[in-house]
């Protein structure tokens, strides 16, 4: 790496302001103010790889040109050779369970595991937290427990449950990026599902707001899965195929159906969060092009996994809904090539190993979730170069659609003047085998282990700051750089 010159001073800003909503007391955070130049043969910039040299002030991206004149500028120069520079990895779908259940997860762990893995920017579910995020109340609790621990940006999510319709207002105002609800059983008690009126007048709470956000959905009709479990024998349930049973396909179709028929008669924009029913895409498609604001997004181990493949009794690959057959998932990803689903992310559900029941090896029993959050570039990258999709398309579907679908799109996803400098610097052709020493989540169980991916993260840049730096043997810093982000309208 080229060093040229650094200039570099320091600022102290009133962050106040920034969440007065949710603070009675002035917080300041002392920001390094830089300039500098990262410079490849191979940065995505308007959709293609080139060779770019990309201006960084104070955190933003002022300009884009060439090497030559960032070499001339006398200003440091970050030449990382022909890796490649990618915007950083928005990953609209995770869950780090604090305030609560950190034995589970919890925000310092997710984000150094996001960290790693070229994510910069995370969005956290209103579940699986204690207090769960249905109130403003407990937005207050979360955005508290946040502090001090975020090693990249937090973005965060209210839930829509029966009876808690006055809060939306509430919580939007205060600065969630969006809501999600379940359709069916979540897990968590305290989290029911909501029927077509409860959603509706949920819909109709985030169409009077000045500035409405995404309306999430994970879809499948409990009804189905009720009959589906009633017709499986209790005593097969350590064969995946019984398991796979018990969520079929048809409870995503109607589902789906319902969710988009809501869509189109409130006009709120909606999104299916984790699809993995090939049968539903049809169904999206046609929505789409009929002009219903409807959206999906697919995880990545339903693009990675196939059920075929998975062992009776390894209930670490347990998800709701479930990784499917092959043929599923390479439907899957025509649907991801062609742009019916526009969004891949994680769906990061980690817990502790007990609740996987590994032993037992029940699914019946184990907790759905898979822990991914840290592999997702190589993971989604491995199985990328199979079927044809392009670096650059990924980055579309992993950090550009993802920043579009929870509006921060102005200031994340993608390599433009005016947006924050977050950057994943890496290395598409190398490959490593994934060991759970390698893994900064808090619980080091994911069925990733052991698989043998192409892509490696070399550096992880948020803001401006370079967090993570696999030449130099990993975190560069002991202090959290992260923020809360929130709509700009918001932080003005």
């Amino acid at each position: 790496m080229i060093i040229r010159q650094v200039r570099l001073r320091w600022r102290q800003i009133d962050a106040g302001k920034f969440c007065s909503l949710l603070f009675s007391r002035v917080k300041n955070y002392v920001i390094a103010m830089t300039t500098f130049w990262i410079a490849s043969t191979s940065v995505l910039v308007k959709g293609e790889l080139g060779e770019h040299a990309v201006r960084v002030s104070n955190g933003i991206i002022d300009k884009i040109s060439t090497k030559e004149e960032a070499v001339q500028s006398g200003e440091e120069v970050r030449d990382y050779g022909d890796l490649t520079i990618l915007p950083g990895i928005v990953d609209s779908h995770v869950h780090a369970n604090e305030p609560g259940r950190v034995d589970w997860e919890g925000f310092n762990s997710a984000t150094r595991a996001a960290a790693a893995g070229g994510v910069t920017t995370i969005v956290d579910m209103p579940l699986n937290s204690i207090p769960l995020t249905v109130t403003v109340e407990a937005l207050h609790e979360k955005v508290k427990a946040m502090e001090g621990k975020l090693w990249v940006d937090v973005g965060l999510l209210g839930g829509v449950i029966p009876g808690n319709e006055k809060e939306i207002s509430p919580m939007i105002d205060a600065g969630v990026l969006g809501f999600k609800c379940f359709m069916c059983n979540s897990g968590i008690d305290e989290f029911p599902p909501v029927n077509e009126k409860q959603i509706t007048i949920a819909m109709q709470e985030i169409a009077k707001k000045e500035h409405p956000v995404v309306y999430m959905f994970h879809a499948e009709a409990d009804s189905v899965l009720n009959n589906a479990r009633q017709t499986t024998p209790l005593a097969s349930f350590k064969f995946y195929s019984s398991f796979l049973a018990t969520r079929p396909q048809s409870a995503e179709d109607q589902a789906i159906q319902t969710v988009v028929a809501l869509c189109n008669s409130t006009g709120v924009r909606s999104h299916i969060v984790h699809l993995s029913s090939a049968s539903s895409l049809d169904t999206v498609k046609m929505a789409r092009e009929s002009g219903v604001r409807i959206s999906a997004e697919t995880t990545y181990h339903y693009l990675y996994f196939c059920s075929e493949d998975i062992p009776d009794g390894n209930t670490l690959f347990k998800c709701c809904p479930p990784i499917r057959s092959k043929s599923n998932r390479d439907a899957l990803w025509e649907a991801v090539k062609e742009g019916t689903i526009t969004q891949v992310c994680s769906d990061h559900s980690p817990c502790t190993i007990d609740l996987k029941k590994v032993e037992e090896g029940d699914f019946d029993k184990a907790w759905g979730g898979i822990a991914s959050l840290q592999l997702g570039l190589p993971c989604v990258w491995t199985r990328a170069r199979e079927h044809g999709v392009s670096i650059s398309h990924l980055s579309r579907v992993m950090s550009e659609q993802t920043a579009k679908l929870v509006s921060i799109d102005d200031k994340k996803g993608t390599i433009e003047v005016g947006k924050h400098a977050d950057f994943v610097v890496w290395n598409p052709e190398a490959k490593f085998v994934v060991d759970p020493e390698f893994l900064f989540m808090k619980n080091k169980i994911s069925p990733y282990n052991g698989e043998e991916l192409y892509g490696q993260v070399k550096a992880t840049y948020v803001r401006g700051n370079l967090i993570f730096d696999a030449e130099k043997g990993g975190f560069t810093s002991d202090e959290p750089q992260g923020v809360w982000v929130r709509p700009s309208h918001l932080e003005k």
